[in-house]
């Protein structure tokens, strides 16, 4: 899967997942924070999408700090993901 897919698919779960009613994956742009001021998501939020996420991409987010980095947009997100994936497949 190419990165622009990821980024689609990662906004159609954060919008399905988390059930974002008044947003559509399209509104939501790559670079912009994902909590707080971005789309204002709380710490129940992170929890939900810290889950989803590894249950989709079968990665593990292994700390906060790793999280808070990767959780940063939706192209850190996607960078992140992709990282995982890539290290994965190579071990």
């Amino acid at each position: 899967m190419d990165r622009n897919e990821l980024k689609h698919r990662l906004k159609v779960l954060l919008v399905e997942g988390l059930k974002l009613e008044d947003k559509r994956p399209e509104d939501i742009d790559d670079y912009a924070p994902i909590f707080v001021e971005g789309l204002g998501l709380d710490s129940i939020d992170a929890l939900e999408l810290v889950v989803l996420v590894e249950d989709q991409f079968h990665v593990t987010i292994p700390d906060e700090d790793v999280g808070k980095a990767a959780f940063a947009s939706i192209d850190a997100l996607a960078a992140f993901i992709a990282n995982a994936q890539q290290a994965g497949a190579a071990a």
